[in-house]
């Protein structure tokens, strides 16, 4: 009687699992916008890369990884992807290290100081699109105040973004000044949740700003200083729009970048399923960056 019982009738734990959540019901719309908007654009692109699937034809010839394969020997991709990785180390590198300085310089919280972080924050909240129509304005040879000054100060008028050795060094440039004030308000915020008590510990052992900075400032945002890391990384490797606007991927593709590539191929050339390869390719490259840094992120957290 009692198996009978068991077998029929569900247990305590699985009438708690059939209990219907009201909470269900708010997620709902999120798991079907997420759906259908996310993860079936995703599994579409997969299924895509894996054919010669050009816009306007109705069949669509399977290749299996004939895609990835051409990707291999397809020089503009590579020299696309040394862009996009030169493009983001300097920006990730650019904007950590100004950020921190200034972090570390406006920690004191004045009148003076706010005005700064606000005017330093400022660019990080304008579009990347707006950000390249001013300063492409701004660095014109013809009217451009930047080439103005330049000529002034004797440096010449170098045409910062036609030139095959000033284009991309030029957009770093303009890449860390767009994003330093993220990362510096981040840095910021992490840096005034240090405790006192290990500044004060510092000043009496007799170390002055600078080893403070060095003891006690760098190891405490490590964590911080990796995460903001993560995000310019991710960010630079999405380049499109900066080169886009700029430089058009020009000069002689000095700037095009893979994203800007993969729009070339998928919504002028047509050629959908190879610009979904790219797509993928660059999607892992992501991930394992991401994966790599977050672990290491790990690693020094646990250390």
């Amino acid at each position: 009687m009692t198996a009978l019982t068991t077998g029929t009738s569900p247990g305590p734990r699985a009438r708690r699992r059939l209990r219907w959540n009201p909470a269900y019901a708010f997620v709902a719309p999120s798991v079907v916008l997420i759906a259908v908007f996310i993860v079936e654009p995703i599994v579409q692109s997969g299924w895509m890369s894996l054919h010669d699937w050009s816009m306007g034809e109705a069949s669509h010839r399977m290749r299996g990884f004939g895609n990835y394969a051409d990707l291999l020997h397809d020089s503009r991709f590579w020299n696309a992807l040394k862009v996009t990785c030169l493009y983001t180390a300097g920006t990730a590198a650019g904007q950590v290290a100004l950020g921190l300085l200034l972090a570390e310089a406006l920690r004191r919280t004045t009148w003076f100081s706010s005005v700064l972080r606000t005017a330093f924050f400022f660019p990080f909240i304008a579009s990347m699109a707006v950000v390249g129509i001013v300063w492409r304005f701004l660095l014109d040879p013809q009217v451009g105040l930047v080439d103005a000054w330049s000529g002034h100060l004797g440096l010449g008028h170098p045409n910062w973004l036609q030139s095959t050795s000033l284009a991309l060094p030029t957009m770093i440039g303009v890449g860390i000044w767009k994003g330093f004030g993220f990362t510096m308000i981040v840095l910021l915020a992490a840096i005034q949740a240090i405790p006192t008590y290990l500044y004060e510990a510092a000043r009496l052992d007799g170390a002055g700003r600078v080893a403070q900075f060095r003891h006690v400032t760098l190891p405490t945002l490590r964590p911080s200083v990796l995460f903001v890391t993560v995000i310019a990384t991710i960010q630079g490797l999405q380049l499109f729009d900066l080169s886009y606007v700029m430089t058009g991927g020009g000069p002689v593709f000095h700037t095009e970048s893979v994203v800007q590539y993969l729009y070339q191929r998928g919504f002028v050339d047509f050629s959908l399923g190879y610009a979904s390869a790219i797509a993928w390719v660059l999607f892992v490259v992501i991930l394992a960056v991401a994966l790599v840094q977050l672990r290491v992120l790990r690693y020094r957290d646990v250390d």
